[in-house]
């Protein structure tokens, strides 16, 4: 990779996350977009099948996420029983 492209990523991912942080979001991606191009035009096969593969990716994304909403529900109906039966010990314990 020729060193005039190293600069513009390494300048582009700096300057993006100084961009993102300073609360500038649109300018943030617009220019780590930049550093993104440079990259891909670098590395067209690898990105091919990056591409080819998001599909996949999603998927499997999807699926942990359906996991987690299922587990963060158990355990919200879990905390919400064993919070009542607490409550009601209590007040039983105060008749």
């Amino acid at each position: 990779m020729e060193n005039w492209k190293r600069a513009v990523i390494a300048g582009s991912a700096g300057a993006a996350a100084i961009l993102m942080l300073k609360g500038k979001r649109p300018a943030g991606v617009l220019v780590a977009g930049v550093g993104l191009a440079v990259l891909v035009s670098e590395y067209p096969e690898k990105f091919e099948k990056i591409r080819e593969e998001i599909p996949s990716y999603v998927r499997q994304g999807t699926r942990f996420l359906d996991l987690a909403m299922k587990i963060g529900t158990k355990v919200g109906e879990f905390a919400e029983s064993r919070g009542r039966s607490m409550w009601d010990e209590l007040a039983e314990s105060r008749e």
